[in-house]
This record gives C-alpha cells, sequence and structure tokens, in this order.
C-alpha cells in the first residue's frame, strides 16, 4: 500500500506561522522499487539482498549459526521480513530509500522549520496505523557525537572492549571496530559493523555493549570505534584505547608466617608450588595500602627459590605482600598480611594551641602539627569552668592540626575551655595540650543594680544601691539629670563593688533625678535602675523657730509640743522625733497655722528628743529646732 509523505512548515525566521503551510512531497503513493530494479543490485549489496527478498520473496528462510541469524530464527516468517528489512534499512540509507522507508527533502530554506509526517496508506477497515512525525530545521543541526566511554580490558589473548550503547542508541545503530597493531595502521576487525544484535551480553542496567577480540600476547595493541547513524553518516572515532594481553601465571603466593624480630625488623614467609619457579623471574615484597593496593616495592628480585625474606624499617602498623613476576612480566600478588610491631609509647604532647571565636559561637582551633610517623590523629577535649575535667567532642581521631567546632552564645556561660591530645596508630594518647580558654562574645548585658535609699543631708544626696548580680561587671556608674531638663550626664564612675555615692555639686531649690547602670567587661551596659528625683531646698535667711517647748503629760499619757514663730510665707511645719541615741526621723507634717502637737506614741522611762523647722512655700526651709524630754 506505501506511504504518503507530508510537510508543514511551522515556523520562519524564528517566528510561528499563524496557519502552517501544508505541502505533499509525495504526490504518489510512496511504495517500494519494483522487483527488477533490484536484480542487480543484489549481486554487490548484501542489505539490498536481504529487503528484496523480505519484500517479494516466497519464502524468507535463515541459514547459518551466527548469533543474529540464531536470534530472528525463532520469530515467524512475517516477523524475520520485517525484523531484518529495517535492519538492513538502519545499514544502508541508499537501500532505505529504494525501499521507501527513506526519503530526502532538497526543497528547504534554512530560516524555516518543519513538521513531517509520515502517513501508512494502508486502508483503516484492514490496519488502523497512526502516523509518525519529527518536527527539525537546518537551524537543529548538531555535529555527531563521539562514542561515550570506550574502555578495553587486555587479558591472556584477548582483549575484552566495551562501550556506553545506549546513550547514543538514538543516533547510533552500529559501531565499526578498528585495530592498529603497535604503530601501525587502523583496519576493520569485520567488513560488516558491529550491532547490539549482533551479541546477547549487553548490560542492561549500565547500556554497555561489548565485543571480544583474539591477539596475541606480549603484543602492543590500539583500538578505536566509529558510530553510523541510521542514514549511513559516520562519526567521530572514539578515544583511543590500548594495551598488551599476558600470559596469567598459573600460581599465586601466599604470605603465611611473620615473625617480627624486633621493634624494626620482620622476618615472612610465604608459600609457592616449586614447579611454578620455572615460570617466573623472582619474587617481589610490597607495602600495601591494606586491600591489595600496591604503594611501594621494598625489595625487588628475589630469587625464584626463596620462600623467606627479613626486612628492617617498620612503621607502626605495615600492610606486606608478596608478588611473583613471570618472565614476560606478567604478575601474580599476594593477600596483604597486617604485621604491627609493639609500641607503647604516647605521641608527643600537642603544643602552640590556640582558637577564635566569632558572633555566631564557630570556634576555630589549630595547633602545631605533631611530628610523630605514627601519628593517627588528635582528640579534642572541651569544657566551660578552669578546673573542671573536660569532655571529649570528637569521636574518632581528628586528622590534620585543626578543629571546627560550634558552641552556643546565648547562654550565661561566658568561657569554654578546650585541650588537644595527640593518639598514635596504636591509640596511645599523649598527655593533653596546655588548656586554651576561649571567650564567648558577650552579646548579653549585665543587671540593672536597684536603688535602696537616698536622702539630702549636710548639704549632699546620698544614694544607697545594691550592685547588678552578673559576675562580669566591671563598674558601676551614676547618671544625673538636673530638673528634667536634657540628657543624663555621667557623674560618678566607680568599681564594680561600688554601692553609694554622694553628690555634693548640688545648687539649692533644683531637682535632681538619679540612676544607676551596671557595665560589663565587654562594656556593655545594664538596663538604667528606676530613676528616683530629689529637689534640694533652698536655704533661708529668716529667723529659726523660737520658744520649742516639749512637755510629759503623765496624766494624758502623752507629751505636748508647743512653738512660736512670726514669720510669713510658711507653707508648713515638719516635726521630727528620736528616742535617745536613735537617728531623728520625720513623725509628723502640720499646717502652717499650727502651734501645738500632742505625741501618744510614747514608752515609760524612755527619753526622746524631738525637732522641727519650718518649710516655706519657695521650698526653703529653717534650721531644726530640737527638745529634749523624758517621759
Amino acid at each position: 500500500h506505501g506511504y504518503i509523505l507530508e510537510r508543514y512548515t511551522v515556523s520562519r525566521d524564528g517566528k510561528t506561522l499563524p496557519q502552517p503551510e501544508m505541502k505533499l512531497l509525495t504526490p504518489t503513493t510512496l511504495v517500494p522499487d519494483p522487483l527488477d530494479s533490484w536484480t542487480d543490485l543484489i549481486q554487490s549489496n548484501d542489505y539490498a539482498a536481504v529487503i528484496a527478498q523480505a519484500l517479494y520473496g516466497e519464502e524468507f528462510q535463515v541459514s547459518g549459526g551466527s548469533k543474529i541469524e540464531a536470534l530472528v530464527a525463532l520469530s515467524e516468517d512475517l516477523q524475520q521480513r520485517y525484523t531484518f528489512a529495517l535492519f538492513s534499512a538502519d545499514q544502508d540509507f541508499e537501500i532505505a530509500q529504494k525501499a521507501a522507508l527513506g526519503y530526502v527533502d532538497r526543497d528547504i530554506k534554512p530560516n524555516e522549520k518543519y513538521l513531517y509526517r509520515v502517513i501508512s496508506n494502508v486502508p483503516k477497515e484492514k490496519n488502523d496505523i497512526n502516523y509518525g512525525g519529527v518536527y527539525i530545521g537546518v537551524i537543529d543541526f548538531e555535529p555527531l557525537p563521539q562514542p561515550l566511554d570506550f574502555a578495553g580490558l587486555f587479558n591472556d589473548g584477548s582483549t575484552m572492549l566495551s562501550w556506553n550503547f545506549k546513550l547514543l542508541s538514538d543516533t547510533y545503530g552500529s559501531y565499526y571496530i578498528e585495530r592498529a597493531e603497535a604503530n601501525g595502521n587502523f583496519r576493520r576487525v569485520s567488513n560488516e559493523p558491529y550491532s547490539i544484535l549482533n551479541q546477547g551480553n549487553q548490560d542492561e542496567r549500565t547500556g554497555r555493549i561489548f565485543y571480544v577480540d583474539s591477539i596475541t600476547n606480549n603484543k602492543q595493541y590500539q583500538y578505536r570505534i566509529q558510530g553510523i547513524t541510521t542514514f549511513g553518516e559516520r562519526g567521530p572515532y572514539s578515544e583511543i584505547v590500548s594495551g598488551e594481553g599476558k600470559k596469567i601465571l598459573k600460581y599465586v603466593p601466599h604470605l603465611t608466617v611473620k615473625n617480627i624480630v624486633n621493634d624494626n625488623t620482620v622476618k615472612l614467609t610465604w608459600e609457592f608450588p616449586e614447579e611454578g619457579n620455572a615460570e617466573i623471574k623472582g619474587f617481589e615484597l610490597n607495602r600495601s595500602n591494606g586491600e591489595g593496593t600496591t604503594e611501594e616495592v621494598l625489595v625487588r628480585n628475589i630469587p625464584p627459590s626463596s620462600r623467606t625474606i627479613t626486612h628492617k624499617g617498620l612503621r607502626p602498623s605495615n600492610y606486606f605482600t608478596i608478588t611473583a613476576v613471570g618472565k614476560q612480566n606478567n604478575k601474580r600478588t599476594s593477600f596483604p598480611m597486617l604485621v604491627q610491631p609493639p609500641d607503647s609509647i604516647p605521641p608527643a604532647v600537642p603544643v602552640g594551641l590556640k582558637g577564635e571565636i566569632d558572633s555566631l559561637g564557630n570556634v576555630t582551633l589549630s595547633w602545631q602539627p605533631n611530628k610523630d610517623i605514627d601519628l593517627l590523629g588528635y582528640r579534642i577535649f572541651r569544657g566551660s569552668k578552669a578546673k573542671e575535667e573536660l569532655s571529649q567532642i570528637t569521636s574518632t581521631p581528628v586528622v590534620g592540626a585543626s578543629f571546627q567546632d560550634k558552641v552556643s552564645v546565648k547562654n550565661m556561660i561566658e568561657e569554654v575551655y578546650y585541650e588537644v591530645v595527640a593518639v598514635d596508630q596504636r591509640y596511645n594518647a599523649s598527655q593533653p595540650s596546655e588548656r586554651l580558654l576561649v571567650k564567648k562574645p558577650d552579646n548579653i548585658p549585665p543587671t540593672s543594680p536597684v536603688i535602696k535609699s537616698y536622702a539630702f543631708n549636710d548639704g549632699k544626696i546620698n544614694l544607697v544601691w545594691t550592685p547588678s548580680s552578673s559576675t562580669d561587671v566591671e563598674r558601676q556608674v551614676v547618671y544625673r539629670k538636673k530638673n528634667n531638663e536634657g540628657d543624663w550626664q555621667l557623674i560618678y564612675d566607680g568599681n564594680k563593688e561600688a554601692n553609694r555615692y554622694a553628690d555634693e555639686d548640688l545648687e539649692p531649690g533644683n531637682l535632681y533625678s538619679y540612676t544607676v547602670l551596671a557595665v560589663d567587661d565587654s562594656e556593655l551596659e545594664s538596663p538604667p535602675a528606676p530613676s528616683i528625683s530629689i529637689m534640694v531646698p533652698k536655704k533661708s535667711n529668716q529667723e529659726d523657730i523660737r520658744g520649742f517647748n516639749a512637755r510629759a503629760d503623765q496624766a494624758n499619757g502623752a507629751v505636748q509640743l508647743a512653738w512660736r514663730f512670726k514669720e510669713e510665707g510658711v507653707a508648713e511645719f515638719e516635726v521630727y522625733k528620736a528616742k535617745e541615741g536613735e537617728k531623728m526621723r520625720l513623725m509628723r507634717v502640720v499646717p502652717q497655722d499650727i502651734r501645738r502637737l500632742t505625741d501618744f506614741n510614747l514608752t515609760i522611762n524612755t527619753a526622746y528628743e524631738y525637732g522641727i523647722k519650718a518649710v516655706y512655700k519657695d521650698g526653703r526651709a529653717s534650721k531644726m529646732k530640737k527638745v529634749k524630754v523624758k517621759y
């Protein structure tokens, strides 16, 4: 029935067309060329013969014993025709065109992109086949990629080649494999390209394909591969892999006995069949990484008949292997053997410990590296008090002379202490390093002081406070403000234990406010203590109170007080009282028009002292007048 091929111009000059422009590329149905046109071609082209037989042959039988034929022979006749025809078309694009499985569109423009549709002409009532499509333009051109991950494993008489087939399966359907001997020219190992259908051992998980080539031992070979697209284009060559095959030694040596002579010397014994002596040049003693990989060849050219060797220069931990060296330099190596001489000497004490901490609590420690050759690493210890035993914070020894730690800076603990202990490969531990103090950045201000009392006496304002309870306080400072005007002024900067201050720099008739702050060793200030205010009275030039008398009134259980005062402008009188030997305290304030006062709060057989002073409306006060009486 054949095919119909349509083309839709979708975009031009980078812009999508409002309506795609359709062009029928096959005015008539595209069908395979007639059988007569294949006659001459099948004589020279195997792929043409396969497709012609698949299309027009009465029978399609697969004969022979190759892997590809055996694979396809299991299918039905129609499936065989289909599989072989498509495979052959993928190998030769000219044949694909002749079989109506390929087409070349030459009427294209570089500024356009097209959508191609291949439509089956089979009637829907016979088989409803969906169309196939591809969207492409000249702008989509990319150079063909190089085959990926090409590798070669050279063995005894063979080379196993492998590469990743799956990653480029949309680009390359088959590959040419080429080989060169020594520095000769590359030649294909087969006239036919190599495909995944040639083998059944593709690794589905990794997408790798394998090819095994026979070679001659002890001869240098080079390999490369070249991918072939379904259009018959050949991509760039892969990277070249090279090597040579080696005859595998029949026997492998085995280390069996280790005899540690002293801290520096060991005697090793190994097994190797006597009949294998003729195949080797000798043995090599190696130091290994513990997994069988040789790090260092210690002794070469050990005679083939030898089975023991004494080695000096032991490390604290040693892995030894013994290698049999064949006459063609092919080698077989034993499993590693661990040798550890006795060691009870600890490493040297780490020195030069220093550290820094940032505002986020990130601590960086460093010290001078130990020179012990058997050093395994370091253990780090940390604590918050100078005299406490520090705790280990590392689960495994630290490699290198530095360490990063993290501590909290949002608590009241301001100091962190560190020690470092060196550990050797036998886990002998050194004495701790000198203890290092690392001070945290101080982000927490101290607590506020509390003002306990204040008073104006003898021309001074006396303040007493309870100092801040924070342990890092360095100073207690007092600020003052006059008449609630302007800014607070620093008037006292005391030590951390200061708890009182007397202010003498006063002017009568003014109001003074005070607060106290604590300052820590990071110059952080506490919140100010609640302020207090005191009015300094004006000095009075008026006469003092006269005629202040006190009389014990036993009959009424009282003391009668009386006084005389003629000065005008008085606001009130302040009356004070004290037991003999005690401090005078304010007892009562009475209006300016009162001249008498009775005190009933008394104790028998007690001497009392009373005082009185006048307070003027302008804030001035007279001197205190005192009198004593015994009740």
